[in-house]
């Protein structure tokens, strides 16, 4: 299951990266390496934390040609995508969703501390919407750690799995039901524009 939800993951960052490929106009393959850093970048950097070397990217071939395939989604599909309400929006959440809770169960699983846990598993979440915004700074695109609740909803997803199971409680329900909680609260965020405070301004 966990390897199931790690890809339905990676399939849904790499069409969000694919997608913001498409609207600034990148070649085929530009879309391709987008989507592939978007939906590999975080689960990548959660196991070079963990030790666990070469990271599980490197060592299942599924993981890249999920991300390539997402890619060539977003290319040869973009205008029955976009049919739909702010499908980068969308394929973001899930992709923030279904990743926080693998990259905290991935982290439980190598024996951390239930607080290191919740920090990787939001860490695999909101790592590759973090580079795409950098790659494609200049279009007006999610800016992960100023924008409608982003790591937060990551926060608390992996939070549900770590608590629930610290007291002994695992199954496929639980991980359904905080990649439910992740997603409905950045999706709630989105379209009521919710955000942290921010620090004032010299001039305020």
């Amino acid at each position: 299951m966990l390897l199931a939800l790690d890809l339905a993951g990676t399939f849904a960052f790499g069409l969000s990266g694919g997608l913001v490929g498409v609207r600034v106009r990148l070649d085929l393959f530009g879309i391709i390496v987008l989507a592939a850093v978007v939906g590999l970048v975080g689960g990548i950097t959660r196991d070079i934390i963990l030790g666990s070397l070469p990271p599980a990217t490197f060592n299942d071939w599924r993981y890249l040609a999920v991300a390539a395939a997402a890619g060539l989604v977003a290319f040869f599909t973009r205008p029955t995508l976009e049919r739909f309400s702010r499908p980068v929006n969308i394929f973001d959440a899930a992709g923030l969703s279904l990743f926080c809770v693998t990259g905290a169960t991935k982290a439980l699983a190598f024996d951390v501390g239930a607080v290191q846990a919740v920090l990787l598993g939001a860490i695999t979440a909101i790592g590759g919407g973090m580079l795409r915004d950098v790659l494609v700074r200049d279009i007006p695109i999610v800016i992960v750690l100023r924008s409608e609740l982003y790591a937060i909803p990551a926060l608390v997803g992996a939070t549900i799995i770590v608590v629930a199971t610290k007291l002994g409680h695992q199954s496929p329900a639980i991980a359904v039901t905080a990649a439910a909680v992740c997603f409905l609260i950045r999706m709630v965020g989105i379209r009521f524009d919710l955000s942290l405070p921010t620090a004032p301004s010299e001039r305020d």
